[in-house]
Formats: C-alpha cells, structure tokens, sequence
C-alpha cells in the first residue's frame, strides 16, 4: 500500500524539525553569547508554551497529560543535548544521540527476552562498530566529554520514549512533561547563574528550538505516525542525522569528515538491519 500523500509531507516537515534541533542548538551555542543552560530553559519553556496551545486548541480532546518521571527524562536529555553542543558538530552530535536512543530501546527489548535474528545481530555488531570506530582517539574523534554527554541524552530519551509507548494522547503527554520539566529547567539555569549569559539572537534560537523545531516539530509527527506503518516510522528516523549533517556542512560551514561519512554508513546501516528483522 502506498503512503498517502500528506502523511508523507507531515513526515517530511517532522524530519527536518528533529535535525534543526541539532542546528539551531549547535548554531546558537557557537555564534552567540547564550549559554547552554540558558539555551535549555528558553527552548523547554518555548516548546510547552506551543505544546499547551496545540492541547488547549484541539477541541474535546482533553488537558494536558504526562508525569513526573518522564518530565525528568525529557529534562536529562533536552540538558544533556544543549552541553553536548557546546563541542560537537551538528553532524555527530545528531548521530551520536540517535546512536544512543536507539541502543536504550533496543537494550531494553534484551532485557525483557526479546531474541534478536541473525541479522539483527549482524546489525548490531555494525552499528557497534560504527560507534567505536567514531570515538577511537584521533585528530578528527569527536571531544569526548561533549560525546558522553551527547549519549547521556540519547539514553534519557530513550527512555522518555519507552514510558511513553501506549500512554494514550501522545501530544497531550509530551504537553504536560514540557510543563513539569521548565522548573527543572529554571533549577538548573539558578545554579548556573554564574555563568549565565543571553542575548537576542540566542533566545530567539533557543525559542525557535523549543516552539518550532520540539514543540510543532512533535505534533506534526504524532498527526503522521497514524498513516505509518511501524517499519517506516522506525526507518525514517535513519533521515534525522544525515539530514542534520548536510544542514551542518550547508549552513554552519561543518564539513563532515571520512571518520564521521563512514562511522554514518555503519551505524545507520546496522540500526536499519535491526529495524528492518523485528518488523
């Protein structure tokens, strides 16, 4: 059956908001005076203003749901995401987060007994491979403190993602852990006072980021996940890092190195192959 067409283009729309994430955050920490910590509250406070009015404005379809343990998962990674960004490229750090995501989910399916088939594991030693190939030291190894933090927030949305499996309206649950997460935030801009630092351009990134990019970003996704089957909703999120890549080599001047091309091919590759036996 072939997929209608506006799904496509909301899936599209959805893609792209995910890897200006990485963008806009790598853009603003860069080329502006904000500080990440800065960063992260404007751009958690943005996204549950966008998601609060996508709630409230959908008529009869409830208030805003979520809870406390998601809302701290959603606030580990959205911090996390915006330290890494402080030495990454947008490249490597969108890869390295999927990476990450990507082994929380599938670790957790190990856990609970889930058998992989051979190709799966073929997968999985791809992909693993990849990522050490990545990392090992070397002029063009990504800094190492900006990589382990990177994959601190892919294990914190995996996890976020995981609780979320089954939990009802999508949107309002994402609405609500915004809400409970931006005095999390605010905590975390308070004991980083000393270094705060925000000017124009950078609060308007980092609001871009939360509105645009996470906020509408996440509803246009949950309007297409249902004219998606589950292996092209797994599959198409493949498009995130190489999307944010070419993003970083067009607008931020960040040419991708043959490490990163190859370490892409690897990891992407493995993670497909392992999408591609569980479904």
């Amino acid at each position: 059956m072939r997929t209608p067409a506006p799904t496509v283009w909301l899936t599209a729309v959805a893609m792209i908001a995910f890897a200006a994430n990485s963008l806009l955050c790598r853009l603003a920490l860069r080329d502006t005076a904000i500080d990440a910590a800065s960063f992260t509250t404007i751009r958690i406070a943005a996204g549950a203003l966008m998601l609060w009015a996508i709630v409230r404005l959908r008529r009869g379809r409830g208030r805003a749901g979520g809870d406390w343990v998601s809302a701290a998962a959603l606030f580990a990674y959205a911090a996390g995401f915006s330290f890494a960004y402080l030495s990454l490229d947008a490249g490597t750090g969108a890869l390295l987060l999927f990476g990450a995501v990507q082994a929380t989910m599938i670790g957790y399916g190990l856990a609970r007994g889930e058998r992989l088939a051979p190709v799966a594991i073929a997968g999985l030693v791809l992909a693993g491979g990849g990522l050490i190939g990545l990392l090992l030291p070397g002029l063009s190894a990504p800094p190492l403190v900006g990589a382990v933090l990177m994959a601190g927030a892919g294990v914190a949305w995996g996890i976020y993602s995981l609780r979320g499996r089954g939990g009802g309206d999508p949107a309002a649950a994402t609405a609500g852990n915004f809400v409970r997460a931006v005095p999390l935030a605010a905590l975390l801009s308070v004991l980083s006072l000393a270094g705060a630092r925000v000017d124009a351009a950078g609060a308007a990134f980092a609001a871009a980021s939360g509105a645009l990019a996470s906020g509408l970003g996440y509803a246009i996704w949950y309007a297409a996940l249902p004219g998606l089957r589950a292996t092209s909703a797994a599959s198409v999120q493949l498009s995130v890092p190489v999307i944010a890549a070419l993003g970083g080599a067009l607008l931020l001047g960040e040419a991708p190195t043959l490490r990163l091309v190859l370490a892409s091919i690897a990891i992407l590759g493995g993670i497909a192959m392992v999408i591609g036996s569980r479904h």
